[in-house]
C-alpha cells in the first residue's frame, strides 16, 4: 500500500479542471470523496479504515488550506458542532490525515486521503467526528459517521419539563450508543379539558450518543386560569421511546391583584362606616332652652 502522502501527490496530479464560469463566482469547498453527503465508516476494534475528502479550488490563484480532525457534539440548541483543535478526546483523535496543510492549484479539485485507527478497547456504537478545513478566514468540514461494530442500543430520556415564557421547555438525553432523530408529541390536559394537542413530528435535531439538548415548544396562548399536566411522548429509530410529564398552574395574577386591591378598598370603606355608626361624633355641649332651667324656676316659686 502506498503511503498516504504519496496518494495526495497522485490526487493532485490527476485533479480535474473546473469550468471558468464556475470558477469566477464560487468559493472553495470541502466534501466527502465521490460527492457523498458524509463519510460512513464501520469496523471492529483494532481496524484501520481508510477514505478521502475532496477540496475544490475554483479560483484563479493557489489556495492553501489547513486541515484538522475533530470530535462532533451537539450544541445547546441541538445543532452539530465540533471541538476545537486541542479539545478533541474521542474519535477525532483516531483520525490521521495524509497532510494537515495543502496548497491546491487554481481551478482544481484535490483528494486528501485519511485513515481511522479504531482502538482495541473502543466501545460499540456511533462515534461522530469530522475533518475540518480552514482558509481565507472560513472553516468548513466533512462529517464522518463512524460506527464501531458490536451491539447497539437506541435509548433516550425526556427530562426537565417546565412551562414558562410562552413555551414548553424540555431536555432530550441520548442514553444509548447510536445517533437518534427524535419525533415528539405534546398533550396538555387541564381541569376544563384538553388545552393543547400536537401530533408527533420529527425534530430538526440529530441527537448524538451521550449528548443532551435543551429544546422548547412554543405555546403562546396557554389558559388564563387552569391547573394543567403536560405530557411529552418521544420516539426514535431503533424502537427508542421516552415519556415525561409535569404540572403547572395558571393564575391571572394581575387580575387577582386588581380584585384584591378592590376588595381591600371596599373592606376599608365598610369598616369605616360601621365604626361611624357605632361611635357617632360628639355634638358638643347642649344649648339652654329659652326660659332658663326649669328646676331653678320651681325653686324660686
Amino acid at each position: 500500500m502506498r503511503p498516504l502522502r504519496t496518494l495526495v501527490v497522485a490526487a493532485l496530479l490527476s485533479a480535474l479542471s473546473l469550468p471558468a464560469a464556475r470558477a469566477a463566482s464560487a468559493t472553495w469547498t470541502v466534501e466527502a470523496g465521490g460527492g457523498r453527503a458524509y463519510v460512513y465508516l464501520e469496523g471492529v476494534p483494532g481496524t484501520v479504515l481508510e477514505d478521502k475528502v475532496s477540496l475544490t479550488n475554483p479560483g484563479a490563484k493557489p489556495l492553501t488550506v489547513r486541515l484538522r480532525p475533530a470530535d462532533a457534539y451537539n450544541s445547546r440548541s441541538g445543532a452539530l458542532a465540533v471541538r476545537g483543535a486541542r479539545t478533541s478526546t474521542g474519535a477525532g483523535t483516531w483520525i490521521t490525515l495524509a497532510s494537515t496543510t495543502l496548497t491546491v492549484p487554481p481551478r482544481t479539485r484535490a483528494e486528501i486521503p485519511f485513515s481511522v485507527t479504531v482502538p482495541a478497547g473502543a466501545l460499540p456504537g456511533d462515534h461522530p467526528c469530522a475533518i475540518m478545513a480552514a482558509s481565507d478566514g472560513r472553516e468548513s468540514g466533512v462529517r464522518i459517521h463512524l460506527r464501531v461494530s458490536g451491539p447497539t442500543l437506541a435509548a433516550f430520556t425526556v427530562e426537565d419539563v417546565r412551562i414558562f415564557a410562552g413555551a414548553i421547555h424540555y431536555t432530550l438525553v441520548n442514553r444509548g450508543n447510536t445517533v437518534l432523530t427524535p419525533r415528539v408529541a405534546f398533550r396538555v390536559d387541564g381541569l376544563f379539558g384538553q388545552a393543547l394537542r400536537r401530533a408527533p413530528r420529527s425534530l430538526p435535531v440529530e441527537l448524538l450518543p451521550a449528548q443532551r439538548v435543551g429544546l422548547a415548544e412554543k405555546w403562546p396562548d396557554p389558559p388564563s386560569l387552569d391547573s394543567v399536566t403536560v405530557h411529552i411522548e418521544a420516539t426514535a429509530q431503533g424502537d427508542a421511546r421516552a415519556e415525561a410529564a409535569a404540572s403547572a398552574v395558571f393564575v391571572p395574577w394581575r387580575t387577582v391583584a386588581a380584585a384584591a386591591a378592590g376588595l381591600l378598598a371596599a373592606g376599608g370603606a365598610a369598616l369605616w362606616f360601621v365604626r361611624r355608626r357605632r361611635h357617632p361624633p360628639d355634638p358638643g355641649p347642649r344649648s339652654e332652652r329659652p326660659g332658663g332651667d326649669p328646676h331653678l324656676a320651681r325653686a324660686g316659686a
